[in-house]
């Protein structure tokens, strides 16, 4: 029989192939419906336009996280190492995958240590799930922060994935007052985020009155691990597992959009990460306006990661490029001036926001 381990260091191999080589993502992330007016006399200097911004204190080139991937597994060190170095060229965040791979098995924390290595001033947010919050305590926390010397640490939530997962935990009693105790006795920022299902504003309000740092949308319209288990429990051929896959299936559209996530998230003041089917600079532009503090991207930088770090570093400046135009185009010379451009809502998003 493998370890605990090795059964969750195999899973991450699962993920990061599935990922690779099948198609993941699922639903409407929202940014279809958002339109940036356009200003026809931006009366700013492009070659002048600055991107870079603080969050929780720390400084940034460009309003971008590489959000939460990999980690867990030999296969995944070669592709941390050229994020962290990405991260540190440009100035962004960088998360990294569940650490609980490590906290299990120290043979795993090369894989994630790694980033730190590379990318020695960056934002490096760490990464623990509430279950093991829940059921290890501020030990473990404290261990996935120490693991790779990060600045923060991520408390994630994918309890749709836990419901689909062979091995999945169904039992999320308990997570919130953990993820409380945590932010009342860390000595770091706590974020919570989401997987892939988003964040209502009825979730938000309990935990920024919990005392967490920041949230992260984790919306609907990207990577689905609902999808990406339901092609495990396919591919395992075990008995029962033919019902998970279905489940995941069914349930493959499930959750907020990202952009509906960002407007509920953003009334309770906090600091809020649009993460979930961000795939230009013109969709992080667009969160900005929106109220987010920062935009992540994970996917979309996987392809590029593995074929090298030209090919990373090559994706990463595109889509700052982007945004760079997209902040000439709105008469923005700076972040502040982008987060109050006009936006106009149609479509889906519209219709859920409206009374």
């Amino acid at each position: 029989m493998n370890p605990p381990g090795g059964r969750t260091s195999s899973r991450k191999l699962d993920h990061l192939r599935i990922c690779c080589d099948e198609m993941v993502e699922t639903g409407d992330a929202g940014f279809a419906d958002v339109l940036l007016v356009h200003n026809a006399l931006p009366e700013c200097d492009m070659d002048r336009i600055s991107t870079g911004t603080r969050f929780l204190g720390h400084p940034f080139g460009a309003p971008l996280v590489i959000a939460a991937m990999t980690g867990g597994h030999p296969e995944a060190t070669r592709i941390n190492a050229r994020l962290g170095a990405a991260a540190e060229r440009f100035g962004l965040g960088i998360g990294v995958g569940s650490q609980r791979a490590a906290l299990e098995d120290p043979a795993q924390v090369e894989s994630f240590r790694v980033v730190r290595d590379n990318a020695p001033s960056a934002f490096v947010i760490a990464n623990l799930g509430a279950v093991q919050l829940r059921d290890r305590g501020a030990d473990w926390a404290d261990r996935a922060v120490e693991m790779i010397g990060a600045d923060a640490l991520a408390i994630h939530l994918n309890f749709l994935q836990e419901a689909i997962q062979p091995e999945g935990d169904r039992d999320a009693t308990g997570c919130l007052e953990a993820i409380e105790r945590l932010c009342r006795e860390a000595p770091y920022p706590v974020i919570v985020k989401e997987t892939g299902n988003g964040i209502s504003g009825e979730v938000a309000r309990r935990l920024f009155g919990a005392g967490v740092a920041a949230i992260d949308t984790g919306g609907l319209g990207g990577t689905s691990w609902a999808v990406i288990e339901s092609i495990r429990a396919r591919e395992s051929g075990r008995p029962g597992d033919e019902r998970l896959r279905a489940l995941g299936e069914t349930f493959r559209t499930w959750g907020l959009p990202t952009v509906f996530s960002l407007i509920e998230c953003r009334r309770f003041g906090g600091p809020v990460i649009a993460t979930g089917g961000v795939r230009t600079g013109i969709d992080a532009a667009k969160a900005i306006a929106l109220g987010a503090s920062l935009a992540g991207m994970a996917l979309p930088l996987l392809a590029p990661a593995r074929a090298g770090q030209d090919a990373l570093d090559a994706r990463i400046e595109r889509v700052i490029d982007e945004l760079r135009v997209a902040m000439f185009l709105t008469g923005s010379p700076d972040l502040a001036a982008l987060s109050s451009a006009r936006t106009v809502l149609g479509g889906q998003i519209r219709s859920l926001i409206q009374p």
